[in-house]
């Protein structure tokens, strides 16, 4: 009598729903991935190593399946079409395969889930959708418009993408460019402060000077050796030699102090303070102007990206149209419903024998 009443009549009960009111439902299913335009990456070229230790999924694909289970895709497809007249037109008399007719948005989002179906390989990428519905053909439509929403979404990807890395170029390029300028007035600057264009060549200038003195000193010094050897040490012309070399030297002597210690300018600056000041700026220029130069590559390069769709939905199942229905397995659910009653009586049994034996 338990068995009869626990598990054949509950069977009996659920057969006769399934095939007396349980409606036909008919399935379309579709199929798309996420695919990039780029070129593949190291990583990419490595897929089927990838594949092999758990790793080739897309971040993109991620997103897009989420979307699909999302209530944003729910109200897009209420939109459409009336999702909650079609799955609540037989509520009265078929209640556990449809939806009353006041469900809310949430109620709605919970009955998506169960009448779509989305299957997602993270190493493939692959994203296989089922869409159930009381006809093939609203079946049909929801699938498209799955299929045309995801689209959009991605494209809104896209184009959020682009948006961020032309700004992100474009502020990139402000900074350089306002940079290069400061470095440019500010070594502008310096020569209008300094009066000096280019102190190396300034420099080399005031070398010129010395080196000029050296030879004049070594002149004088051959010609004082030639005098010493055809008059005596008393001849004017000896002296005036002596003061002469005297006079080379001295000048010498003062012109390598004033290399180094005397100002140059009109802000008192020395030489070595001087270079430190102006090679400090041609490094600051140097940089600014790398950077500028990087920063316009960088634009070019996002403006060349944007121009081109980086990222699309490739569908590889159109939305099908059913002939047949599929849903509900009847057969299917009657076989389970009797497997799991007579395992839930077995255990019942075996608990109710237990007791009695002990009683």
């Amino acid at each position: 009598m338990s068995f009869v009443l626990l598990v054949l009549v509950p069977t009996a009960l659920a057969t006769l729903y399934l095939y007396l009111l349980a409606r036909d439902q008919y399935a379309s299913t579709t199929g798309f991935t996420v695919r990039s335009e780029e070129s593949a990456s190291a990583s990419d070229l490595m897929g089927g190593l990838s594949a092999f230790v758990g790793g080739g999924a897309s971040s993109n694909t991620d997103v897009l399946f989420a979307f699909i289970h999302s209530q944003q895709l729910v109200e897009r497809v209420q939109a459409e079409i009336d999702f909650r007249g079609h799955y609540s037109t037989h509520w009265e008399t078929d209640p556990v395969f449809s939806i009353w007719p006041s469900a809310t948005i949430e109620d709605l989002v919970w009955f998506w889930n169960r009448v779509v179906t989305v299957s997602y390989d993270k190493n493939s990428g692959l994203m296989d959708v089922q869409v159930r519905a009381g006809d093939a053909e609203t079946a049909r439509r929801i699938a498209r418009i799955v299929v045309a929403e995801s689209e959009a979404m991605i494209n809104a990807l896209n184009e959020q993408a682009r948006r961020d890395s032309m700004a992100n170029a474009e502020r990139d390029l402000e900074e350089a460019l306002a940079r290069l300028r400061s470095a440019r007035e500010d070594l502008a600057s310096f020569r209008a402060r300094t009066q000096i264009v280019d102190p190396q060549a300034d420099i080399e200038g005031r070398m010129g000077v010395i080196n000029g003195l050296q030879q004049q000193l070594a002149q004088a010094l051959v010609d004082y050796d030639l005098l010493l050897q055809t008059t005596a040490d008393s001849d004017p012309r000896v002296r005036q030699a002596e003061r002469r070399i005297e006079v080379i030297r001295d000048r010498i002597g003062e012109e390598r102090r004033n290399f180094a210690t005397q100002d140059v300018t009109v802000f008192d600056t020395d030489y070595p303070r001087l270079i430190a000041q102006f090679e400090s700026l041609m490094v600051n220029q140097e940089f600014a102007e790398r950077t500028y130069t990087a920063a316009l590559a960088a634009l070019d390069a996002a403006r060349s990206n944007a121009q081109r769709k980086s990222l699309y939905l490739a569908t590889y199942v159109r939305p099908t149209l059913a002939e047949q229905a599929e849903y509900p397995r009847r057969l299917q659910f009657v076989l389970l419903t009797l497997l799991f009653l007579t395992l839930a009586w077995s255990a019942l049994a075996l608990i109710y024998y237990s007791l009695r034996d002990r009683g």
